[in-house]
């Protein structure tokens, strides 16, 4: 990920950061991280998202103002735009893989981050991104160093939006029954201290940013392997949708395999993404299942 730095502790040390320095990002940090979003550019669906790296202007961050809480953003230096086709299946979760992956790399630069999501199609980012007529722009990467001292508007937002506060495992992680049971998978929680070597995993996955924290990620242990389910939250999806913005939550679930992928790498427990719907019985109309981890040898896309 980044030479001296352990993934565990990037995402340790990430935070939605609101208040930046009035310093410009170093030109050769501006390279270093230029260079890795032109190396990084495709999600394990196979989406590919074209990238850009700008210097914040007052015009940017005026075109903030209309975004509620993100209008109260202080002097980002940067923003990373990120523009992609709007048919692919499941693109919006490569979305979310392949930027948080950027946020990492860039909080071990020692800049701080912040994700946007809002109506940018139409935005001045658009504009930045000479946006095609097929393309979106489905959150925007605020960046910059972050300032000494965390502004108390930082902390007021980040208590209303309960950013330090995590669902405990007992609502995200669960142990299916080892018969061929398919209606209990979402019934026997699954504990910590049979998790073994993923215990790990999934704790950073817990860590995970996720749109007003609703963490909609939901993990089912079948065996050896690992099904992931989105559950979206009541009237969440439907709302954005009517006001332009992109669906959140499935940008969350590509968040969530990105600490996923990147924890179990660094852990050296091989593995890699497939479809293999294990058809459980899940809990209500608002849960559904995305993808499964499958221990084993590594390889390409979905």
């Amino acid at each position: 990920m980044l030479a001296g730095a352990s993934v565990t502790d990037l995402i340790d040390k990430r935070y939605s950061c609101r208040t930046y320095a009035d310093t410009p990002i170093a030109a050769e940090t501006q390279r270093t991280l230029e260079t890795f979003l032109a190396a990084h550019n495709t999600g394990p669906f196979g989406s590919t998202v074209r990238l850009a790296l700008i210097a914040a202007t007052e015009a940017d961050r005026l075109a903030l103002k209309g975004l509620g809480t993100y209008g109260f953003i202080r002097n980002p230096m940067g923003f990373i735009i990120g523009a992609m086709e709007e048919t692919p299946e499941r693109n919006l979760e490569d979305f979310g893989w392949i930027l948080e992956q950027i946020v990492l790399y860039a909080t071990g630069l020692g800049l701080g981050t912040v994700w946007l999501g809002g109506t940018f199609t139409k935005s001045r980012f658009a504009q930045l991104m000479d946006l095609h007529a097929s393309e979106q722009v489905p959150a925007v990467i605020a960046t910059g160093y972050p300032a000494d001292e965390k502004h108390a508007l930082d902390l007021f937002i980040r208590r209303r939006a309960k950013g330090d506060h995590r669902l405990p495992w007992a609502q995200l992680f669960y142990e299916a029954p080892t018969d061929e049971n398919k209606k209990d998978a979402f019934h026997k929680p699954l504990l910590e201290d049979r998790a073994g070597r993923y215990a790990e995993v999934l704790e950073m996955v817990r860590q995970a940013p996720s749109a007003s924290n609703k963490q909609p990620w939901r993990v089912v242990r079948d065996r050896e392997c690992w099904h992931l389910y989105l559950q979206r939250t009541r009237g969440y999806a439907p709302r954005n949708a009517l006001l332009g913005v992109a669906d959140m939550q499935r940008i969350d679930m590509g968040i969530a395999m990105c600490h996923w992928e990147l924890t179990a790498e660094e852990l050296g427990l091989g593995g890699r993404w497939e479809q293999a719907d294990p058809s459980f019985e899940t809990p209500n109309d608002l849960t559904s299942y995305v993808v499964s981890w499958v221990p084993g040898e590594a390889k390409g896309q979905l």
